[in-house]
């Protein structure tokens, strides 16, 4: 009977305690942690915020990379879902409606980066969150926008002397750099690199070459500066038209490159550059008008960070 009554009293405190646990843990996450205007956020909004900016990143990082970024952001996370919340709150005054089919077919895009729908969904549930969460977050995305369209982005206007004085101004900054086009051959054997070396610089084909060794060349465009790892760019940067490199060994491979094609360094023109430099300047403005018009509506808010 004493032992009974012993698993009896050990089975209601650990059901007590794990309904302590979870009434604590509802308690923390509805822990309001600001206040803006007649709005609340709670700790939870803030979690979820988290939740949702990993997964529309999701299929842009690997998952340590991602977690970096999560964490490199985090900071910054409270203020964003503030300005957020203002910017909502324009957007409802306005009474802007949002078409369902445009948040369905968001959700659809998100679902693609994990490959199969029970993938996603099961990443939901281990995040706490339902597919209604999603569809509910993506609604305010797409209110946000359309109140920043209608205030903002519809009312900045890039005039053509605008272009061409950042160009005259920034000229030295429009300067394209030499670039090299080349075949990249990749063998597993220092003999057969070699053969092929000196079958290309006796003047056999490239194509009698790949076919006689059953090869694939890979046709290369590349710029000088960077966008080659530093071993293949002193390789290539130092033929000639036509000549060929000798074998270069990176890991177990061996990399053989045969320059066809060099545009020396030149300045760019205007015509070449001006759609980049309007898209520079129109993102610049925005992004001045965005501030300035979030620095007046925190200005007239209420705002508490509990």
């Amino acid at each position: 009977m004493v032992k009974l009554l012993r698993v009896i009293f050990l089975f209601m405190f650990i059901t007590s305690y794990g309904l302590l646990v979870t009434i604590y843990e509802s308690f923390a996450q509805d822990k309001i942690i600001a206040i803006v205007n007649k709005d609340v956020i709670t700790q939870k909004d803030l979690d979820d915020f988290i939740h949702f900016t990993r997964l529309q990143l999701s299929g842009q990082f690997t998952q340590a990379a991602l977690e970096d970024k999560i964490e490199g952001i985090k900071p910054d996370l409270l203020q964003r879902l503030i300005e957020d919340r203002l910017i909502l709150q324009e957007a409802k005054k306005a009474s802007i409606k949002i078409d369902r089919n445009r948040i369905k077919a968001r959700v659809s895009e998100i679902k693609k980066n994990y490959g199969t729908d029970s993938a996603f969904q099961e990443s939901l549930r281990r995040q706490g969150m339902v597919e209604a969460d999603i569809e509910s977050k993506i609604e305010d995305q797409l209110l946000m926008y359309n109140i920043i369209e209608d205030r903002i982005r519809s009312k900045i206007i890039i005039k053509p002397a605008e272009v061409t004085d950042f160009y005259t101004k920034n000229i030295q900054d429009f300067r394209a750099e030499e670039e090299r086009e080349f075949d990249s051959l990749v063998v597993n054997s220092e003999n057969t690199a070699l053969d092929i070396c000196r079958g290309l610089k006796e003047g056999k084909a490239l194509e009698d070459l790949l076919k006689q060794y059953n090869l694939q060349a890979n046709k290369v465009s590349a710029r000088k500066g960077g966008e080659l790892r530093k071993d293949i760019e002193d390789a290539v940067f130092k033929l000639n038209k036509d000549e060929v490199s000798g074998p270069l060994k990176l890991g177990e491979n061996f990399y053989i490159f045969k320059v066809n094609n060099i545009t020396p360094p030149r300045q760019q023109s205007l015509s070449e550059v001006q759609d980049g430099i309007y898209g520079f300047l129109y993102d610049k403005k925005m992004q001045e008008e965005l501030t300035k018009w979030l620095d007046e509506l925190k200005e007239d808010a209420f705002i508490k960070i509990l």
